[in-house]
């Protein structure tokens, strides 16, 4: 049974003057290793935790760094989740999906009970 869905996009240059313009804002956000993705990639990963974000119903948000955003080997992205994130989807199954492309990152996620 589908629990929730979230989506969410960026602008990726404007999410790259975000970056620049804020002192300490990319390692508020990521984790050291999505910190070394390309911006496009970090555009996207922000997306996907903006949208978990909706999908969980987190009105106040959630702690960036407890939802990574990761690659299976296979090339697909996944989440892997810490801390509060991880007790909040203990049991879901959480699709995810990313895009970036003209200069909109996107992502789209699913969490299933």
């Amino acid at each position: 049974m589908i629990d929730g869905v979230g989506i969410d996009v960026v602008d990726i240059a404007r999410f790259a003057e975000a970056l620049e313009r804020t002192s300490g804002l990319k390692e508020r956000l990521f984790t050291i290793s999505e910190q070394a993705k390309p911006i496009h990639s970090l555009a996207a990963r922000f997306a996907a935790k903006e949208a978990l974000a909706k999908a969980l119903s987190a009105g106040k948000g959630l702690p960036w760094h407890d939802a990574e955003v990761i690659n299976l080997e296979s090339g697909k992205p996944a989440f892997l989740f810490r801390g509060e994130i991880a007790d909040l989807v203990d049991g879901a199954a959480v699709h995810l999906s990313l895009s970036h492309d003209a200069g909109i990152a996107s992502a789209f996620v699913i969490v299933e009970r």
